[in-house]
């Protein structure tokens, strides 16, 4: 076969399995990646940390965690290894929407895994700054100044909800 024949051609089966070329992450990637920062960051744990543990670079783990990569089998389970929880964990509290993704789109269509990968939000919990918000609200000692804090964000939510209702 001449070389201009085969020239930008894709190549094996790679071409043609996996997500849809929508440049979205597939929304259970997403969320595996999700838990994936979840634990990491509970645990007090860099990505350089948790990528030296696992023999990827920080920007690997980086990936993983938004869903921009998948997880394979062995990865995961090295992954629960390291951060400690089962391999279950990374599939718990997934929304219905991510959960009835297709997994593998071979045939090239696009059509349920992208509008799930649209809608597709991530849990406000598992957001970095949820995490962090939570890890130094604990680090408060005083336990009637945590109290406090607690009441006054409660108002200042309340109050928000109240003024965009109007």
């Amino acid at each position: 076969m001449p070389a201009t024949a085969t020239a930008g051609a894709p190549r094996g089966r790679r071409a043609s399995a996996g997500r849809p070329k929508t440049g979205k992450p597939n929304p259970i990637d997403v969320h595996v990646g999700s838990r994936v920062r979840l634990r990491r960051t509970l645990l007090g744990m860099s990505q350089e940390k948790l990528g030296e543990a696992i023999g990827l670079t920080f920007q690997q783990v980086q990936k993983y965690e938004r869903g921009a990569n998948r997880i394979g089998a062995s990865r995961l389970f090295d992954l629960s290894r390291v951060l400690d929880v089962p391999v279950s964990f990374f599939f718990d509290d997934m929304p219905a929407d991510a959960a009835s993704a297709p997994v593998d789109d071979e045939d090239g269509g696009e059509g349920a895994e992208e509008r799930s990968a649209g809608a597709y939000e991530p849990d406000p919990m598992a957001k970095r700054e949820t995490l962090e918000l939570v890890r130094a609200y604990y680090r408060i000692n005083d336990p009637s100044v945590r109290k406090r804090l607690f009441e006054l964000t409660k108002a200042v939510a309340n109050a928000a909800t109240a003024e965009s209702a109007e």
